[in-house]
């Protein structure tokens, strides 16, 4: 599966976490923050997945660095997580 995000519709961490609730089935459970965002990507989204977060600079103007390194970590970390894994088994994720 690949998601393309574009940055300038993302302005905000609601925003990013209404986005991918949907195509990555989080379900209505899903609670909307950084953990559980971590939790959904680590252990529930099914794979292969690539996140492609075009004008991500967009967003990072519109919600600040802070909270666009917040998200960016978490959907790294997650990635890297994956690294060791065969192609078809990996989460990747690119900024552009």
């Amino acid at each position: 599966m690949r998601i393309v995000m574009d940055g300038t519709r993302i302005g905000s961490q609601a925003d990013l976490h209404r986005f991918l609730a949907g195509p990555l089935d989080f379900g209505p459970y899903y609670g909307h923050n950084l953990n559980a965002l971590w939790d959904r990507l680590a252990r529930d989204v099914e794979r292969p997945v690539e996140i492609v977060w075009e004008n991500a600079e967009a967003s990072r103007g519109r919600m600040g660095d802070e909270a666009f390194e917040a998200i960016a970590s978490v959907l790294v970390r997650a990635a890297e997580e994956d690294e060791s894994n065969a192609p078809d088994e990996r989460l990747t994720v690119r900024f552009t």
